[in-house]
């Protein structure tokens, strides 16, 4: 029996990985990754790179992807609590330009692996929380990318009245209030991968 239950989220390849949690009065216990385990459940992936984010309450990252050294990406949550996004930019796609939504949090322990090809962002719904993730390839700056957060041909309902914020008090960087439109992605003619 694999330590991972993989569930299908409708969109080929992106996948939410719920761990096998072990626990008693002193905390718990957890394997995040295994290659063996995952592979046994058909993620046959290798992981070059980790990363780590903290952030307050409210801020918002993403739509972020690389145009080369396209990344996929195994996310979760160590501390608090976010809303999770993946959108297909896959050119030939059956669910281009559709996206999936999943809450990661410290509690439920869930992970969300992204493709290669996707635009990925988050929400942060607690003060102090941290935000990790593996990745298949190395981050390029020079192949840095994303689409529009509130992209209305994308049509993403971040939920922000159910979390007690407001698409006017969230914390964008510069970068990502200025990011292309899903439109404008399809029409610079750039292709992924």
């Amino acid at each position: 029996m694999s330590k991972f239950k993989r569930v299908e989220t409708g969109i080929k390849d992106l996948i939410v990985i719920e761990p096998t949690v072990f626990g008693d009065n002193r905390g718990f216990f957890m394997e995040s990754y295994s290659k063996k385990d995952f592979s046994e459940i058909g993620m046959d992936v290798e992981f070059v790179q980790d990363n780590h984010s903290k952030s307050k309450k409210g801020v918002l990252r993403g739509l972020h992807f690389q145009t080369q050294h396209v990344q996929g990406k195994l996310v979760r949550v160590t501390a608090g609590s976010v809303l999770d996004v993946a959108v297909d930019l896959r050119k030939d796609s059956p669910t281009f330009g559709k996206h999936y939504l999943v809450e990661l949090t410290a509690d439920n322990k869930k992970m969300f692996y992204i493709p290669p090809g996707f635009a990925h962002g988050f929400l942060t719904l607690e003060d102090n929380t941290e935000f990790q993730y593996k990745c298949t390839d190395y981050y390029a700056p020079e192949f840095d990318s994303g689409v529009l957060w509130n992209d209305s041909d994308i049509g993403i309902d971040w939920n922000f009245e159910k979390y007690g914020l407001s698409a006017e008090a969230i914390l964008l960087s510069d970068k990502d209030k200025q990011q292309q439109t899903l439109q404008e992605f399809v029409e610079s003619g750039v292709v992924i991968g």
